[in-house]
């Protein structure tokens, strides 16, 4: 899985968008570790409280870096909302435990903060790409599922506010496609974010290599979105290509989505659209990214809408 450095950097924000104000490295939790700082990127003049949009980049859960992001988030920011591009810590320092605590701790801060730069937190929408794409969606899951919320040990918000949607792009939400022979991410993927107690064997002698795999897809459950749908799940959109990696993982979720009758807005782009590959849509040059960040625009003008979040929150 190709990883993003000091050039795609700044490649991806060349020709940078100066209709927007940027308010740069904020620190969410105040330990002054790069890995907690967030970016809020806010359209001028704006006037009135805005939706909020907040964004994880991906990379493995081992690498990757908000500052790529910056044009992308810039680029939605200039339609009508509010965009936080988040940093967290990674793996392999770190564990899922501790990604999805600081995404909680940067959600936190929105809840608390975000009114100063005119957004409004009773109208978030959370994004992610590949990895990041699974941690909201895990994150966006632990709010209707005590059981997940614990594991993680995901405390109460310290201040309100309300999920509206999700934004999926080439997301790793079914953790299950890992298991497919030969697939790109090895297994180790899986051991490396989870605690080793739960990894550990009964006995690791005699315990046949079949029996060590359902032991790890039992574990892996955890960090699979899909595993843990529930009726209140938000309204989901999500683009994807038959090029991805994740493909599968991606079809598997929107039939997972669909039939428990949630909202699942796609935009699927087939394996003709050779310049649609994994996590294209960090690339604003591309037309097939345009046509990406218009449709995710229409969902959060749609999912934010107020006629449309008084019924959800009736």
């Amino acid at each position: 899985m190709a990883t993003m450095g000091r050039g795609e950097t700044r490649r991806f924000n060349t020709d940078p968008i100066d209709t927007v104000d940027y308010h740069l490295d904020i620190d969410y939790i105040g330990d002054g570790l790069r890995a907690h700082r967030l970016d809020v990127i806010v359209p001028k003049p704006t006037g009135e409280q805005l939706p909020v949009y907040v964004y994880f980049h991906g990379g493995g859960w081992t690498s990757g870096d908000k500052s790529t992001l910056t044009k992308y988030c810039a680029s939605q920011a200039r339609e009508g909302m509010v965009v936080v591009n988040v940093n967290y810590r990674m793996a392999t320092e770190f564990r899922m435990r501790h990604i999805l605590q600081d995404a909680n701790a940067a959600i936190d801060w929105v809840a608390g903060n975000i009114s100063a730069f005119g957004g409004d937190s009773d109208r978030v929408v959370l994004g992610g790409d590949s990895a990041g794409g699974q941690i909201v969606a895990l994150l966006a899951a632990s709010r209707h599922n005590p059981e997940l919320a614990q594991h993680y040990e995901l405390g109460a918000s310290a201040a309100p506010w309300t999920l509206r949607g999700l934004v999926q792009h080439c997301s790793i939400a079914d953790i299950s496609v890992l298991f497919e022979p030969r697939f790109i991410l090895s297994l180790n993927f899986i051991r490396m974010l989870l605690p080793a107690s739960m990894l550990k064997p009964t006995d690791p002698v005699r315990q046949r290599a079949r029996e060590k795999e359902r032991s790890l897809r039992a574990a892996a459950r955890f960090l699979s979105p899909i595993e843990w749908l529930r009726p209140e799940f938000p309204p989901v959109f999500i683009s994807t290509s038959e090029r991805d990696y994740f493909f599968r993982a991606n079809v598997n979720f929107i039939r997972a989505l669909r039939r428990m009758n949630i909202l699942a807005d796609t935009l699927i782009f087939s394996r003709r659209s050779t310049r649609a590959t994994h996590t294209w849509q960090q690339d604003p040059r591309r037309p097939e990214s345009q046509e990406v960040y218009r449709r995710l625009q229409e969902f959060v003008r749609r999912v934010t809408a107020p006629a449309l979040a008084a019924a959800r929150s009736q």
